[in-house]
């Protein structure tokens, strides 16, 4: 027997992982401008209300505490004026992740939006997707009490498999841990 045939021993094990075009074609792009947006003033926030509590005193007998929602006080998204892009964020802010069904709906190539998102935020447009996804599943894990599917759709990332991935891609933990890692007291239901 040979000792190229050995177990374990394969061309995977000596040399690394087998080189694929897609790995070629992820080299790391640097835009050598300053980008014209940053990621947090293109992010919209999918919880707008805020809870606030109010006394209520009718002048007969002991006053109420009236737990009640009230707009946040968020930054207002910034528009790029760029309607391809603000359209993307839109797109994005509505739980929608289908980069290559947003370009046909539009008439885009995948690599139109990559390169127009880039130049904006020096960030490739998947990265800028998944960064969108990873913000709105911690507001979601954080502030509510949907189900684990529900962060799921309502962030883009689309089924509780996702959300697992991602949530252990990402911080190393399940998402009902990564909740309760998020969560301070009086976090649940602050926003909605």
């Amino acid at each position: 027997m040979s000792d190229i045939n050995k177990p374990g021993d394969s061309w995977k094990h000596r040399h690394g992982s087998y080189p694929t075009f897609k790995a070629k074609a992820q080299k790391t792009r640097v835009l050598k401008m300053k980008a014209p947006f940053t990621f947090d003033e293109l992010y919209c926030s999918p919880l707008h209300e805020e809870r606030c509590y109010e006394l209520n005193d009718n002048g007969v007998g002991k006053p109420q505490v009236e737990e009640k929602y009230v707009a946040r006080n968020i930054p207002e998204v910034r528009l790029t004026g760029i309607q391809a892009m603000d359209e993307f964020v839109g797109f994005l802010a509505d739980g929608r992740s289908d980069i290559q069904a947003f370009c046909e709906e539009r008439g885009l190539k995948l690599s139109d939006i990559d390169s127009l998102v880039f130049i904006l935020t020096g960030i490739r447009g998947i990265d800028f997707r998944q960064r969108y996804q990873v913000k709105m599943m911690d507001e979601l894990l954080r502030y509510t009490s949907l189900s684990l599917a529900e962060v799921a759709r309502r962030s883009g990332l689309g089924s509780a498999h996702n959300l697992y991935l991602t949530t252990k891609r990402e911080f190393g933990e399940a998402p009902a841990e990564h909740r309760k890692n998020l969560r301070e007291p009086g976090d649940e239901g602050r926003y909605r």
